[in-house]
C-alpha cells in the first residue's frame, strides 16, 4: 500500500481534503513534474496540526506554496505535500504603527497592494516578487535593494509535532536567499513593519518596479523566476549570457532571450529537460568563467 492510501485508511478524518497521487504540475509554474504520494490541504491551523500529531515521525511532508520558484521532478515526490490554500491562510491585516499581517498562503504581491491602499510603505517590493509569504520567510525573497529580512518582525510557524512557535526576525538567521532555521516548520504567518506614508506615492513605486519587471523578465512564461543566486560582486545573468547560453535549448526547456537568469518551459520540456538545460548552464559558465553558479530554484523530488 503506498504512503498517500495508508494515510487515507489510517488516519483520522481530516475537515481539509488529502489526495492521492496528486498531481503537482498544476500547482507549479513551469507546469512540469510527477505526482505526490498524498496532497494535503488543511481546512484551517488547528486541521493540520491534527494532522500533523497523527502523522508517523518517518513520512516526509513538504510545504508547497504556488511553486514559483521550484521544479517538482518527473518521478514525482514522496510523502506529502501540504499546500495552504483558502481566505484562512490568505488573510492580509492593516494593523496600527505601520505593520502589516499576512497569511503564509497570501500572495507576495497582494501583500503589497493591502499595505499601499492601507497607506504602509515598505513593502513594495513584494509586488515584484512571485510567489507566497511563506516561499519569502522560507527564501528571504526580495529584489530590486530589499529583501524580507528589511521589514519582517517575526513569525509564526508550526513544528512537526503540531506545536505553534513564534520565531522573531533574528531567529531565522537570513542570509542570501535563505534562512537558518532547521527544516520541517510550516510557516502559517508573517508580521511586517513599514511606515506610513501616501498610498498615491506608495503605488507610484510598486508601479515602477512592476515596469522594470514586465521589460526584463518573462513573467507570462511557463518559468521558475530566478535560476541561479547572484554570485559575490557579480549577476548570474551576464555570466550566462557572456558564455553564449543565451536562447539555449534543451529538448523543450529554453534559456529566456529576454533574461538570461531565467529557464522557460517553450514547447511541453519535462522536469528533466529544465534542470538538464540548468545543468548545462552551470558547467558553461564554470568553464568560460570559472564561477560555480549554485541553483537559486528548488529541485524537489525523484528523478
Amino acid at each position: 500500500m503506498s504512503i498517500a492510501r495508508s494515510l487515507l485508511t489510517d488516519l483520522p478524518p481530516v475537515r481539509g481534503q488529502i489526495l492521492c497521487d496528486a498531481a503537482l504540475a498544476p500547482y507549479v509554474w513551469f507546469r512540469v513534474g510527477g505526482p505526490v504520494d498524498a496532497l494535503f490541504l488543511p481546512a484551517d491551523e488547528d486541521d493540520l496540526a491534527q494532522f500533523f500529531k497523527a502523522l508517523p515521525d518517518d513520512v516526509p511532508v513538504l510545504p508547497l506554496g504556488v511553486g514559483s520558484n521550484v521544479i517538482i521532478r518527473d518521478g514525482g515526490v514522496e510523502g506529502v505535500v501540504i499546500r495552504l490554500m483558502g481566505r484562512v491562510f490568505a488573510s492580509i491585516e492593516a494593523l496600527p504603527d505601520a505593520r502589516v499581517r499576512a497569511g503564509a498562503g497570501a500572495l507576495d504581491s497582494m501583500v503589497a497592494r493591502a499595505a499601499a491602499k492601507a497607506g504602509i510603505a515598505g513593502l513594495e517590493f513584494y509586488v515584484g516578487v512571485p510567489g507566497t509569504i511563506g516561499g519569502a520567510l522560507t527564501m528571504n525573497a526580495g529584489c530590486y535593494g530589499r529583501e524580507t529580512k528589511d521589514a519582517l518582525i517575526e513569525a509564526r510557524a508550526m513544528t512537526r509535532d503540531g506545536e505553534i512557535v513564534t520565531l522573531s526576525n533574528a531567529d531565522f538567521g537570513f542570509t542570501y536567499r535563505r534562512n537558518a532555521l532547521e527544516e520541517g516548520l510550516i510557516f502559517l504567518d508573517a508580521t511586517f513593519q513599514g511606515s506610513p506614508d501616501e498610498p498615491a506615492a506608495i503605488a507610484a513605486h510598486m508601479d515602477e518596479i512592476t515596469a522594470r519587471r514586465e521589460a526584463s523578465q518573462p513573467i507570462r512564461e511557463k518559468t521558475g523566476g530566478s535560476t541561479f543566486k547572484n554570485p559575490d560582486g557579480q549577476s548570474a545573468w551576464t555570466l550566462v549570457d557572456a558564455a553564449g547560453l543565451r536562447g539555449a535549448r534543451r529538448g523543450g526547456a529554453q534559456v529566456s532571450e529576454r533574461h538570461a537568469n531565467f529557464l522557460i518551459n517553450v514547447d511541453g520540456a519535462t522536469a528533466a529537460d529544465i534542470e538538464g538545460l540548468g545543468e548545462d548552464v552551470r558547467a558553461a559558465v564554470k568553464a568560460h568563467a570559472g564561477v560555480d553558479l549554485h541553483w537559486e530554484i528548488k529541485r524537489i523530488g525523484r528523478r
